[in-house]
């Protein structure tokens, strides 16, 4: 995997419910996404990276189980100007596994909304999915 020099900011977002520790939905985060750096109060987390190698994890996950189509369906349906979204499960994500979302609902307690920010996020897309 050779990743590209391109500039991006990639952000993680999600919810904290009451039932939940914050502790291990950093924990997910950080499972997927080992370079960010993660923010939380009561009620969300935040984290970001603007490394494209925080996306590694996902990338490789992406290749190994040929999901290139699903993810670049998402992708591109949620595409605007120059910046990209998806959902990934929650409970998926603690367990170091991956499993995009189409809808919030379709993670029970809530999905990590991951955002993609670039200049090239064309590129950026077709490294993610075609490289």
């Amino acid at each position: 995997m050779k990743i590209p020099n391109l500039s991006c900011k990639i952000e993680m977002f999600c919810t904290v419910n009451p039932s939940e520790s914050i502790e291990k939905i950093e924990q997910a985060i950080s499972n997927i996404f080992p370079y960010a750096i993660i923010n939380n109060n009561d009620l969300s987390i935040n984290a970001h990276s603007k490394e494209l190698k925080s996306f590694e994890k996902i990338y490789q996950f992406i290749h190994n189980n040929k999901l290139q189509k699903i993810y670049l369906r998402s992708l591109e349906d949620n595409l605007q100007d120059d910046t990209t979204w998806f959902y990934l499960n929650k409970q998926a994500a603690f367990v170091e596994q991956m499993a995009i979302c189409e809808e919030s609902d379709e993670s029970p307690l809530g999905p990590i909304k991951v955002t993609l920010t670039s200049s090239n996020i064309d590129a950026i897309i077709d490294w993610i999915v075609f490289d």
